[in-house]
């Protein structure tokens, strides 16, 4: 059973053509009752209305750098007895939205959270999680397979990630919301930190999948290399002060600016960085930290309902998901065949695999399909063996049968 209506929040700041790509996504959501909320900056609302997206989804303006206030605007306009989430830079799977929000059927469950994939499409960047007092956060132990149900105890949660996560909402909004204390970073766990002080049951949904690319932003840069820790260190100062009572805050401060030295030591051998970067870098979560000392644990007012109605959202493909599968000389013309799927209502996959041992990546194009690419003796999970003999149907075969249960693949089947 899937729960009567659910409303999408995403937040977006200064990545409009990264929205633009999250919106062609959730336009092909496979799910009977949805709305989409788009809460964005100036520039990230005329995108949404530049690609025709004004009269189908609810737009918020909201030009402050703090997460948490937009997603708390997300929420007062949302009108779905559960809240989704997902950042910009991300792309759901069609059967996302349905996975992550079936859990929602048992009365009990508060909260859910999804499997979240990194930039190739197929390796895991997060999974489940369990987060601590301390602001660090564990691998938890779970089937991959199903659903499980998991409840945390005062100072140990279980953790959503901010890019695939549901609430229901009049939990959510009993709670006050998102902390405006977390302009960026650990506002999410601050939430499954309150959820689990009130016990709180979270569903752990591995099928609930999305692609999230990390896009550059005006926190980092496109390959990830990081521009400003200052609200890292301030979330996580503000943090510790709500959950940490009784820890050492000034082991956790020096515990995380030794792994944010690490990493930029790390983009400075790699050669993304000078040796001069990296004090300068490593000053702003200094600056941050001070900074967050300020932000006081201050008692949350509860959100009030929606204020508009709900809005059903009718997504762009329905008919059926349709495979192409191709050499890298027949690009063009499975692109063009592709192309006008898509435009006929369906959703769709595209397989290029070259006569070589390339491991496999996974994208979802501006144009509105999936495209895989690799060598038709190449990996594409990161565990397989680097090379294994295929001919073309038996891979194409073995592929499709791996995205399946995310695209409801086939209903209909070309090669």
């Amino acid at each position: 059973m899937i729960a009567s209506s659910v409303s999408v929040v995403v937040v977006s700041r200064g990545r409009p053509e990264a929205l633009t790509l999250c919106l062609t996504g959730l336009g092909q959501l496979i799910h009977p009752n949805f709305e989409i909320v788009v809460v964005a900056d100036p520039e990230g609302l005329a995108a949404t209305l530049a690609a025709g997206w004004g009269d189908r989804v609810k737009m918020v303006s909201c030009d402050v750098p703090n997460i948490s206030i937009a997603r708390n605007l997300g929420i007062e306009q949302a009108a779905g007895e559960v809240v989704a989430f997902i950042d910009d830079d991300a792309v759901p799977e069609p059967t996302w939205l349905a996975a992550l929000t079936a859990p929602f059927a048992d009365p009990e469950v508060a909260a859910a959270g999804g499997f979240v994939r990194g930039r190739n499409g197929i390796s895991f960047q997060w999974r489940a999680r369990e987060a601590f007092a301390d602001g660090t956060a564990e691998e938890l132990k779970v089937d991959t397979d199903q659903v499980s149900l998991r409840r945390g105890v005062r100072g140990r949660a279980i953790k959503t990630e901010g890019t695939n996560m549901a609430f229901r909402r009049q939990v959510l909004a009993d709670l006050g919301g998102f902390d405006p204390a977390y302009h960026f970073y650990l506002d999410e766990t601050d939430v499954n930190m309150r959820l689990a002080a009130k016990d709180c049951l979270t569903a752990i949904v591995p099928m609930a999948q999305v692609h999230h690319g990390f896009a550059a932003s005006r926190r980092r840069r496109g390959d990830r290399v990081p521009l400003d820790l200052f609200e890292i260190g301030a979330s996580l100062v503000a943090f510790v002060l709500r959950h940490g009572a009784g820890l050492d805050h000034d082991t956790i401060r020096q515990s995380e600016r030794d792994r944010q030295r690490k990493r930029l030591l790390g983009h400075m051998v790699a050669g993304r960085i000078g040796p001069e970067d990296v004090g300068r870098i490593l000053a702003t979560f200094d600056a941050g930290w001070r900074d967050g000392q300020t932000r006081k644990p201050i008692g949350l007012t509860p959100l009030g309902q929606p204020a508009v109605s709900f809005q059903k959202f009718t997504p762009t493909t329905h008919k059926g998901h349709v495979i192409y599968g191709c050499r890298p000389w027949q690009r063009r013309s499975a692109h063009r065949k592709t192309l006008a799927a898509v435009a006929g209502g369906y959703h769709a996959s595209l397989f290029v695999f070259s006569p070589t041992i390339r491991r496999h990546s996974i994208r979802f194009t501006p144009q509105g399909y999936w495209l895989q690419r690799g060598g038709l003796f190449g990996a594409s999970k990161r565990d397989q063996r680097v090379m294994r003999f295929w001919n073309f149907s038996s891979r194409l075969q073995a592929e499709v049968e791996d995205v399946t249960n995310f695209r409801q693949i086939p209903q209909i089947y070309f090669n």
